[in-house]
């Protein structure tokens, strides 16, 4: 057949033997840029060899290996998981050997936006007003407590944007000392720390409040007019202790009101970092553009927070290179290690399968995936690597290690201090966050057209042609400071975000 576009496929690199499907290819179609001729149907998103492959080549993808052959394969031969083998690649960690500092942009010409000030210096992008539990045995209280709180009752405060339950399932029947119960206390102390959450209600079951105690103990957080405590069982039960929590509340209505957002300096956004529902686009254009909003993020002042450490595997060495010292940089590879250990044996993505839906969107492997999802953060330098729900300190592009489910990395994040989050997607989701909005960025138009009112920014005209990386970063980083500003992200819009709280369940359950 006669080649009717030019650009079918999109070549990433010189050096790559593969590229990738713009649209959809039939079989027998000759790309003229790379004299080939398609020999199957070559879904969107996906690859096709461009020279003769021996069996155990390795494929190159933005001149990194993503695996290996199967079997000889033809040029114009469709490249994907049935003839991509996974095997462990060889990676030079270099470390710190690419290091170069920020070119910082000094104070009065930094980008702004219209933050809330707290008292302790903090800045925040909403203004929420928090229930917690200590543990599952709070959860009907907490939610009835926030529910009492409807758009109508906050009408007088309009500059609270809301009380939220923070419900999970842990807590009672996790291991009483370790790991476990620290990464859950930690996550919670994260939290009611948040600049986000204006105040805050924390709900235990014990009748002498000792699980409370224990927790605040734990996180050296003290009582105050913006944090109250509650036990159920002290209160009387379930209907006495929603009536005491909807008081507690009530008092802390006028004081979690009286604010004012002030132009600040961008230096004080954080944004976590997500990927979710991949496909074979979103390493051509939501994530890399991405990566370029938080390079001009970090130039000034900012913090990218980069996570999922089983979706950075077989490209740490991208990041352990261009880390600031080699100890960071060991930090992160440390990490990795735990997590191969911690999954020995089992079928989970860095052992090599991606998910369906993943896989479906072109992706052949977690190299693949890996090589895509890191470039969210850019090409700053990596300054600091972080365990999960770890308090973020460090200004530029850090690393918090944390599951890829993207609801308990995202917990982790804002626990941290993410005060936005970014989410890419290629295939879809409909994935939401609070105290901290998620800004979800399509890889693709069709998708994007599909699901409108759940995305906010489309990337997928980089695909089509029509703008470029460094355009749609800039445009992503805009769109950022309008939203910290307090313009609501799409998923605001519609309430999601309610549900997402799910801090990493990593303890054994009694």
């Amino acid at each position: 057949m006669i080649d009717t576009l030019a650009n079918y496929f999109i070549r990433l690199d010189p050096r790559d033997n593969v590229v990738v499907a713009r649209t959809k290819v039939e079989s027998g179609i000759f790309v003229s840029s790379e004299g080939v001729t398609t020999q199957h149907e070559v879904p969107a998103g996906h690859k096709i060899a461009t020279r003769l492959l021996r069996k155990g080549d390795p494929i190159l993808k933005y001149n990194t290996v993503i695996g290996f052959a199967k079997e000889e394969t033809e040029p114009g031969a469709w490249m994907h998981s049935h003839n991509i083998e996974f095997q462990d690649v060889i990676k030079d960690y270099r470390w710190g050997e690419d290091y170069q500092p920020v070119s910082l942009i000094k104070l009065p010409r930094r980008a702004t936006f219209e933050g809330i000030i707290r008292e302790d210096g903090q800045v925040a992008t909403r203004n929420y007003i928090g229930v917690f539990i200590v543990s599952h045995s709070g959860a009907t209280v907490a939610r009835k407590i926030a529910s009492w709180f409807d758009k109508q009752r906050l009408s007088e405060y309009p500059k609270i944007d809301g009380v939220v339950p923070f419900i999970h399932d842990q807590g009672s029947g996790t291991e009483r000392s370790g790991e476990a119960l620290e990464l859950l206390h930690r996550t919670l102390g994260g939290y009611i720390n948040h600049p986000n959450i204006a105040a805050s209600v924390i709900i235990g079951q014990d009748a002498n409040g000792q699980d409370i105690s224990t927790f605040l103990e734990s996180q050296d957080i003290k009582l105050s007019e913006t944090l109250g405590a509650l036990s159920v069982t002290a209160s009387g039960g379930t209907k006495k202790a929603i009536e005491a929590g909807i008081c507690i509340v009530q008092n802390m209505l006028k004081a979690a009101d009286r604010i004012h957002r002030k132009t600040v300096s961008a230096e004080h956004i954080k944004v976590g970092l997500q990927c979710g529902g991949s496909d074979g686009f979103s390493g051509l254009s939501a994530n890399p553009a991405l990566g370029v909003a938080m390079d001009l993020l970090v130039r000034n002042g900012g913090t990218a927070i980069l996570s999922e450490t089983s979706e950075i595997y077989g490209v740490e060495h991208t990041l352990t290179s261009r880390a600031a010292t080699p100890e960071i940089g060991k930090k992160l590879v440390d990490r990795i290690n735990w997590w191969l250990d911690y999954n020995k044996g089992r079928d989970t993505q860095i052992n090599g399968r991606v998910s369906p839906g993943n896989n479906a969107g072109g992706l052949a492997n977690v190299l693949e995936k890996s090589l895509g999802g890191a470039k969210k953060g850019g090409n700053s330098p990596l300054m600091e690597v972080y365990r999960y729900a770890e308090r973020i300190f460090t200004h530029g592009l850090v690393f918090m290690d944390t599951p890829g489910y993207d609801p308990v990395s995202v917990t982790g994040q804002i626990a941290g201090g993410a005060n936005l989050i970014c989410f890419t997607t290629g295939r879809g989701s409909c994935f939401g966050s609070v105290p901290a909005p998620t800004i979800k960025l399509a890889s693709n138009t069709a998708m994007y057209s599909r699901m409108a009112a759940d995305m906010d920014i489309n990337c997928g005209i980089v695909i089509d042609g029509e703008s470029t990386l460094d355009k749609m970063g800039q445009e992503i980083f805009e769109r950022i400071l309008r939203h910290a500003s307090g313009e609501p992200t799409c998923s605001e819009a519609i309430g999601v975000g309610l549900n997402e709280f799910v801090p990493w369940p990593i303890g054994t359950t009694d």
